[in-house]
């Protein structure tokens, strides 16, 4: 078993710009209807995107984008990220039904 100090430092969170204006447009849309469900999407898209960094393969290589793997949150929200040694990067957050590669 590795010790703490000889363990690879943690990879760290980045948000892109264009992923965030995707999750505040994808939040709006939802909370035109249900704002309390919006927020939970949110709070339940935040929690496993943070969850990335301990867990960076978790979730399956994406067939459309190669180099990226897409994390599914519920069946019509997909997070597309690409993961380094030193940080998870979140690409873009997309409905399901929108066209993308």
């Amino acid at each position: 078993m590795q010790s703490a100090s000889s363990m690879p430092p943690k990879p760290r969170l980045n948000w892109r710009p264009q992923a965030e204006d995707d999750l505040l447009t994808l939040i709006g849309q939802v909370a035109d209807d249900n704002p309390d469900a919006a927020l939970d999407l949110l709070d339940e898209i935040e929690t496993k995107a943070a969850n990335l960094t301990d867990h960076p393969k978790l979730y399956k290589s994406s067939t459309r984008v190669p180099g990226h793997r897409e994390m599914v949150v519920r069946a019509n929200y997909i997070v597309l990220y690409r993961e380094s040694a030193t940080q998870v990067e979140i690409v873009n957050v997309l409905h399901s039904r929108q066209k993308w590669p």
